[in-house]
This record gives C-alpha cells, sequence and structure tokens, in this order.
C-alpha cells in the first residue's frame, strides 16, 4: 500500500465518521467503540 492509498482511505474514514456524527449524533459512535473494545477483548482471549 503505497503512502497516497493510505491517505485517501484514512480521509475516506474520517469523513464518513464525521457525516454519521453529523447527521445522527454521538450514539452511534458511542455504540460502535463498546463493540469494538468487545471484540478486541474476545479476541485477546484467543490469543
Amino acid at each position: 500500500m503505497t503512502n497516497r492509498i493510505a491517505f485517501v482511505l484514512g480521509l475516506l474514514i474520517i469523513a464518513v465518521i464525521a457525516v454519521d456524527f453529523i447527521y445522527y449524533g454521538n450514539e452511534h459512535g458511542i455504540f460502535l467503540a463498546k463493540k469494538m473494545n468487545e471484540l478486541i477483548e474476545w479476541l485477546a482471549f484467543w490469543r
């Protein structure tokens, strides 16, 4: 992956998060953060 592709993907992810926050508030972000934390803990168990 080149730096340009990584930069574009990073901007795309930030833009999607910003649009979600603007239109729907922070409830979705908090929910996804909690689920991601659960997933990381579950994966750490299998490590």
